[in-house]
C-alpha cells in the first residue's frame, strides 16, 4: 500500500516521501495515528505543496536567526551569582541562568539550545555555544561576577 508520511518515522522515511508499506502497518498504525495519508495524485500535489511551505519557513526562521546570532555576538552578558570564600560559587552557572541573563538583554533563546560542555564554577569570562537553528550556531560572551 502507498502512502505519504506526514512525519518523520524511524526506519521508514522522512516527512513527505511516498512510501511502500505493509497494508496491516499502514492501516493499524500508520493512518490512526495521523503519521501518514494514502497516496493519491491529489495527496501528493498537497503534500508538494506543504514541502514549498516548510522550507519557506525554515529560511525566514534562519534569516531571523541569523540576526540574532549578530546581535548576540556584537555584545557581552553578565551573571551575578553568591559567592563564598575565596571567591568560590555557591553551585554553578547552568544554561538557565545564561538564558535569564539574555533575556534581560531582550534576547529570547531556550536553556536547551545552549551547548555547555562544561559547568561554569568559577569567576571570570567564558565563551559559551549557542545553537540557533540548523547551520547558524553564536558564541555568547558571558562574564561571571560576584553579587555584591
Amino acid at each position: 500500500m502507498k502512502v505519504i508520511l506526514q512525519k518523520d518515522i524511524t526506519n521508514v522515511g522522512d516527512a513527505g516521501d511516498i512510501k511502500e508499506v505493509a497494508p496491516g502497518f499502514a492501516r493499524n498504525f500508520l493512518l490512526p495515528k495521523k503519521l501518514a495519508i494514502i497516496a493519491s495524485e491529489s495527496s501528493a500535489k498537497v503534500i508538494a505543496h506543504q514541502k514549498k511551505i516548510q522550507t519557506i519557513k525554515k529560511e525566514n526562521r534562519k534569516k531571523d536567526m541569523t540576526e540574532i546570532s549578530k546581535k548576540i555576538e556584537s555584545s557581552s552578558f553578565t551573571v551575578k551569582v553568591k559567592v563564598g570564600e575565596n571567591d568560590k560559587l555557591f553551585g554553578s552557572v547552568t544554561s538557565l541562568d545564561i538564558a535569564s541573563a539574555l533575556k534581560k538583554e531582550g534576547i529570547e533563546i531556550d536553556k536547551r539550545k545552549i551547548d555547555m560542555p562544561e559547568q561554569i564554577k568559577a569567576l571570570g569570562t567564558y565563551q559559551v555555544k549557542v545553537k540557533l537553528a540548523e547551520g547558524v550556531t553564536s558564541i555568547i560572551k558571558l562574564a561571571v561576577e560576584k553579587e555584591s
